[in-house]
């Protein structure tokens, strides 16, 4: 999936930056007074990019500016989404497993997220944990959120993820390393009356 987004992405770039460029171009070498093609709307300098007559045609429609404010406001939050989702971490989709015969095998991300998470919130004092991999195939990290219950010491939560459900995923898939992230949080709870 994240294979096909970021092709996608590029796609797309490399057709805007296309677009940018040839029209850019073609505007600069018509002020430039450079040879342009008979059939570009701008010949030379003199021309104007949009005349008095195109600037004010839709002007007394009452329509018309709530229209154009529209597709602006959707193209800048199109342009926002665009710009945030280049900074989104993606998931792991596979992470390469030396099978010991000099070969790799592949497994699944969420496979392996999904063990990891069942190992954490296994152990005393996890009410719920969530994990997800990102980084590289060969190279993953770990990014594990752990929800306490009340009682539990943030100390050992730490340290039994660590040794336990860490350190399995770690050697049932050959890594030397898991780079881990671990954010703690405890339940909400209501406090108990002492009487």
């Amino acid at each position: 999936m994240t294979v096909v987004l970021r092709r996608v992405n590029r796609v797309l770039l490399a057709l805007v930056g296309l677009l940018l460029v040839l029209v850019g171009g073609g505007v600069l070498a018509a002020a430039l007074d450079l040879a342009v093609p008979t059939w570009w709307p701008w010949s030379g300098p003199a021309d104007v990019l949009l005349t008095a007559a195109d600037r004010q045609r839709w002007r007394d429609e009452g329509w018309w500016w709530p229209v154009v404010i529209a597709v602006l406001a959707l193209i800048v939050l199109l342009a926002l989404w665009w710009l945030l989702a280049q900074f989104r971490r993606a998931r792991l989709a596979e992470v390469a497993v030396d099978s010991g015969d000099g070969e790799e095998a592949v497994l699944r991300g969420r496979a392996l997220e999904g063990v990891i998470e069942a190992d954490a919130a296994a152990q005393e004092g996890v009410a719920r944990a969530r994990i997800s991999l990102t980084g590289r195939r060969h190279t993953p990290r770990a990014r594990v959120a752990l929800l306490l219950e009340p009682y539990a010491s943030p100390g050992d939560a730490l340290d039994t993820l660590g040794s336990r459900a860490l350190a399995h995923a770690r050697t049932s898939t050959g890594l030397s390393a898991l780079p881990t992230e671990a954010r703690l949080r405890a339940v909400k709870h209501r406090a108990k009356r002492v009487t």
